[in-house]
């Protein structure tokens, strides 16, 4: 199975990639790779429960892991109890243990 990292260090305010980028995790997912979004620095701003973040659900529905940087979380206030359901804090060592085992990696 295929593995896909998807990093993204944007809120959807920023940039109208960022609906693209969870839309792209969503297909990948569809067609059974196994698919990672974590959200960095202002990507977590879509993390937090009631954020408005067009694609990420359908993306969490379709079989996306999505994980949060620790630290951005701190960082800008927002404890892991605020999260939405099914997006979880996570250390960025996630990101070198994926990167080292060979997983596909795109960064925004």
């Amino acid at each position: 199975m295929t593995e896909y990292l998807l990093i993204e260090s944007r809120s959807p305010s920023e940039s109208g990639d960022v609906a693209q980028g969870y839309a792209l995790a969503a297909a990948l997912a569809a067609h059974g790779a196994r698919v990672t979004l974590f959200l960095v620095q202002n990507g977590v701003l879509s993390a937090r429960r009631g954020a408005r973040a067009e694609g990420l659900e359908p993306a969490i529905r379709a079989g996306v892991t999505v994980l949060a940087d620790d630290f951005s979380l701190r960082e800008r206030g927002i404890p892991p109890d605020r999260l939405a359901t099914r997006i979880a804090p996570a250390p960025l060592e996630i990101v070198i243990d994926r990167l080292a085992d060979g997983a596909r990696t795109l960064w925004n």
